[in-house]
């Protein structure tokens, strides 16, 4: 095969890998002597370059993979070894190339923070854990990297570590991925419980082990092992609850919000390529071991999903948890496209969502840099997050309102935009997959074309509220009003994620998601026939719900005539997330507080309390038998000691050798003798 420079793919992806590995590394020993972060931003661009070599090798060519031996157990041995395929290339290529403007863009957006010199390390890191993990070739590496993923974005959320509210975000986010690393691992045991292997490869290969599975009289059997049918559902699970937890499905969503808390260029890093879309790629990658049960769960949950973030994004009013929402409810989408067996359009979705995703958090962040130099300008206190305290700043900062209507354009799925290719994929398939199903499961479809309104509507809000009518704070500040444009250094990756928005870099017909190069790459044969009125229908229908509700939005929020009560219960119910956090606050983590307070009471109550009794009881035990081995036993012995020592002495003091003695023993002998006669 040739080759791109006559460099295998896999050398040019290890080269991929190793660059923010080392600028880890050198920034780790240098520490503060370099917070330029000039090294770090090469060695991502040259990640890059060289994910892009092996993206243009592999792509539609025959999957590679290399090992060299890790360790052997018994007559297994492990091996540490990459594969690149169709699927694995397109991740890497994805998040390097987010990278690349989230690390020009930090430049600008954190050079006077004092620990800059931790930012650079600790993006680096992130960067070397997440394109680890796309290229690995056998899940227990892949749960390796899962697991260093987990661990860089608890340093990068808690980055302001004196913030008690970034100390409490990154600890959140990373007890909620425990849970879901559980599952993970419990499901690579089971996997290797039934093939013996863990290989990519071995198991999902044209001729692996699992096309070799069947059921048969409720087992599941495989070559290697036989063991009942539920295992293979409970196999699905129990890797969607690691999916869950990564890629923030409800219920286990409940961190991504409060991850905000770290800079804003780490959270557009992590919402567009990265942490959150490991649970869709890791869905992706074990597509085939799913069942129907697994896959309807996915569907159930990502709708669930998709529904629930969309709702509670309608009432936010930090700029970044709307955005945070939004990406939760993006997920959901992605979820339901594996869920109805779609994974092509869902890894589509996921790409088209990184780069707007990642625009609106850098538009988000530039807003919010400079609605904090206002802050600080104007010495006045206000949350510079807050749309409350934001409006007409179109005037102050077009190019951030151009570029951020761009992003929200293609959010809401707007045509000519990317996310009008990707969105539509994923409405239309599952409609199609609803008309082979049932009445009942159409209940998926409208529900995701309900949820892309609401999309558009809480998305226009945070342009109308940001961007139009007047600065709300105007009359706090008078006429000091300090805002501009941001620095070019934010505003070029600004601009390059722009013009990945629109439809030309995913696909060259406009309106047809089937003619993208993705999706032709990712080819997936769909278990049911194409509706061709679905796929005129649906993107005229959200199209026009689209444009209904932001003329409705231009009324409520731009011209100010609002007609709601906003204090009324489903506001509350929107803005407080349903609840969720109090509710998990009393009833779970409550509960367990409580639980743990009568562990320890009984612990040291009632176990504590028995053994120290117990204790107390063998103490005086021991006295009493000391003072009865002391006085009763020693003193009999003593006793019987001292009677024979007297009797040896009296027996012994006659024996003197003196006759004398001799005859005055007789005669009293006798004397005693006759006295006994006389007597008796």
């Amino acid at each position: 095969m040739n080759y791109l420079f006559d460099i295998s793919p896999i050398n040019t992806a290890l080269f991929a890998l190793a660059m923010p590995l080392l600028a880890f590394l050198y920034q780790a020993v240098v520490g503060k002597k370099d917070q330029s972060g000039l090294v770090g931003t090469a060695a991502i661009i040259l990640s890059f370059i060289f994910s892009l070599i092996t993206f243009l090798d592999v792509w539609n060519a025959m999957p590679l993979s290399s090992e060299i031996r890790w360790f052997t157990i018994g007559n297994t041995t492990f091996t540490v070894g990459l594969l690149l395929n169709n699927l694995s290339s397109l991740m890497l290529l994805l998040v390097s190339t987010i990278a690349v403007p989230v690390h020009i863009y930090s430049k600008s957006y954190m050079h006077d923070d004092t620990g800059i010199h931790r930012y650079w390390m600790y993006l680096s890191l992130f960067c070397f854990a997440m394109l680890g993990l796309v290229i690995m070739n056998n899940l227990l590496l892949m749960y390796v990297f899962w697991e260093l993923v987990g661990f860089a974005s608890y340093l990068l959320i808690g980055f302001w570590y004196t913030k008690d509210a970034a100390v409490q975000a990154n600890k959140k986010a990373f007890l909620v991925n425990r849970i879901g690393d559980l599952g993970f691992l419990i499901g690579i045991a089971i996997v290797y419980a039934q093939f013996g292997s863990l290989n990519l490869v071995n198991l999902f290969g044209n001729d692996g082990l699992i096309a070799n599975t069947s059921i048969e009289n409720g087992l599941w059997i495989s070559p290697h092992n036989s063991m009942d049918a539920i295992w293979l559902t409970i196999t699905g699970l129990a890797f969607f609850l690691g999916a869950m937890a990564k890629s923030a499905q409800f219920p286990l969503h409940v961190w991504l919000p409060d991850a905000m808390e770290g800079p804003t260029s780490v959270s557009s890093l992590i919402h567009a390529a990265t942490m959150v879309a490991a649970g869709v790629f890791l869905m992706s990658t074990l597509f085939p071991l799913f069942n129907e049960t697994v896959l309807l769960t996915i569907a159930i949950i990502g709708t669930i999903t998709a529904t629930t973030a969309a709702y509670f994004a309608l009432g936010q009013y930090d700029i970044k948890k709307i955005l945070a929402f939004s990406t939760i409810s993006q997920l959901g989408y992605m979820m339901v496209g594996i869920g109805i067996g779609t994974w092509d359009a869902a890894m589509f979705h996921l790409l088209t969502h990184a780069f707007f995703k990642c625009l609106l958090f850098l538009c988000a962040g530039a807003v919010i840099h400079e609605m904090a130099h206002l802050k600080a300008h104007s010495k006045h206190d206000f949350d510079p997050q807050d749309l409350r305290n934001m409006g007409g700043l179109r005037h102050y900062m077009p190019q951030t309102f151009v570029l951020m209507t761009v992003a929200s354009l293609a959010l809401a799925g707007f045509p000519l935009t990317s996310g009008y290719l990707s969105k539509d994929s994923i409405i239309i398939s599952a409609f199609e997959w609803a008309s082979t199903k049932g009445a009942l499961f159409q209940i998926v479809p409208v529900t995701l074309i309900i949820v892309s309104i609401m999309t558009s509507f809480y998305i226009g809000r945070l342009i109308f509220k940001a961007f139009f009518s007047e600065l709300r704070i105007k009359n706090l500040l008078g006429s000091s009003i300090h805002l501009s444009e941001s620095p070019k250094l934010m505003l070029w990756p600004m601009y390059f994620l722009g013009i990945c928005c629109f439809f030309p870099l995913f696909s060259i017909n406009p309106i047809s998601y089937h003619d993208s190069w993705i999706m032709d790459g990712l080819l997936v044969d769909y278990p049911y026939e194409a509706n061709h009125l679905a796929h005129l229908v649906i993107p005229v229908l959200l199209t026009v719900g689209a444009l209904s509700v932001w003329i409705l939005g231009w009324k409520w929020y731009a011209k100010g005539q609002y007609p709601l009560n906003e204090n009324s219960l489903a506001n509350r119910l929107s803005l407080h997330q349903g609840y969720l956090n109090s509710f998990n606050e009393t009833i779970i983590v409550n509960s367990i507080l409580k639980l743990s307070a009568l562990s320890y009471w009984l612990d040291r109550n009632i176990v504590d309390g028995f053994i120290h009794s117990l204790t107390k009881l063998i103490q005086q035990l021991a006295h009493l038998s000391h003072w009865l081995d002391k006085h009763i036993v020693d003193g009999i012995v003593n006793a019987i000691g001292k009677f024979a020592l007297l009797l040896g002495t009296f027996v012994r003091s006659p024996q003197n050798g003196r006759l004398q003695t001799y005859l005055y023993s007789v005669f009293l002998l006798v004397i005693v003798g006759l006295i006994y006669l006389l007597l008796r």
